[in-house]
């Protein structure tokens, strides 16, 4: 069984910096992405980037490319995702998945991942 637990969320000012950090525990198949996604109220849950086991990232958009660096350590299980420049608009509840059967490039899409952190909030002041 997966389980997934997020950290390092928190309130922040906009320009600033965050590090998430997911340790995963029961994951340990050769192949499949974890991802990191985002929802805030009334929204739907959106991908915002995801790693596979070949370090092969997948990003939601060029606003987070060009600001958030997911990353891994493979040796402790543990998903990492640095957010920098934050911005009002990055305030959401952030949560860890898993998408154990994948192979290749990772798909942001959430119906395909299968075990789910129970996240962490971020909230960005202007």
């Amino acid at each position: 069984q997966v389980q997934l637990v997020e950290s390092g969320g928190g309130s922040v000012q906009a320009g600033g910096s965050l590090r998430l950090s997911c340790t995963a525990s029961g994951y340990s198949t050769p192949r499949g992405c974890l991802g990191w996604f985002r929802q805030v109220p009334g929204k739907e849950r959106e991908g915002v980037a995801a790693i596979n086991h070949n370090n092969i990232i997948t990003y939601g958009g060029d606003s987070v490319k060009e600001r958030f660096t997911i990353s891994q350590n493979k040796d402790n299980y543990t998903l990492y995702l640095q957010m920098n420049n934050v911005k009002p608009e990055d305030t959401a509840m952030y949560f860890c998945a898993a998408d154990r059967t994948r192979f290749g490039s990772c798909t942001l899409e959430r119906i395909y991942y299968d075990f789910w952190g129970q996240g962490t909030q971020v909230t960005v002041s202007s």
